[in-house]
């Protein structure tokens, strides 16, 4: 038998990705075919949960053994998981920013003789970027410029950085006069 999922972003509308697959593959098949489709980088965590109606988070699928008493994805096989229509399983893409796909069970058809499963059977719209910076970190890295020239002259000397009229002057630091240390002496 065959499992028809659709897949959405709450970050865009318009995407959603329609996926098939086998009764016998597994959430680790699930995860490799999310990556592949959406061009994400293979080398981010991610894991899979069992969502109630209200996408509420229940029980969590992990991509290796993390000693936490969770399956992983390799040893959980979908028709272990999935019994009624309008299943929700929720994919965590993005752990720092808590950042999902939408994942829902549609139903069953007959295997298509000849078709190699998984495969992505509708694709529409953009997929989410994998990792996001916070609004505070674009604000940190917008500015950054690096740059390997040696011409130094375009960059404003520290007075002009730091002091915001002509007539405050850094003061002079060169003293001559040695620092004396006062110490009581009981």
């Amino acid at each position: 038998m065959v499992y028809k999922f659709v897949v959405l972003s709450d970050e865009d509308e318009s995407f959603m990705r329609e996926f098939e697959f086998l009764d016998s593959q597994t959430l680790l098949d699930f995860h490799n075919l999310i990556q592949e489709e959406l061009e994400f980088d293979k080398s981010q965590m991610a894991s899979f949960f069992m969502a109630a109606d209200n996408w509420e988070k229940e029980e969590e699928f992990t991509l290796f053994d993390m000693g936490t008493g969770s399956s992983t994805m390799e040893d959980t096989v979908l028709e272990d998981i999935i019994f009624h229509k309008n299943q929700k399983l929720l994919y965590v893409f993005d752990f720092f920013n808590d950042r999902s796909l939408f994942i829902e069970y549609t139903g069953e058809v007959e295997e298509i003789d000849g078709r190699e499963y998984p495969v992505c059977s509708n694709s529409k719209g953009i997929p989410p970027k994998q990792v996001v910076f916070g609004s505070s970190s674009k604000k940190l890295y917008r500015n950054i410029i690096v740059s390997d020239d040696d011409d130094d002259d375009d960059e404003p000397d520290m007075d002009e950085l730091f002091l915001d009229d002509d007539d405050d002057v850094l003061p002079d630091f060169d003293n001559d006069e040695p620092m004396i240390d006062d110490e009581d002496d009981d």
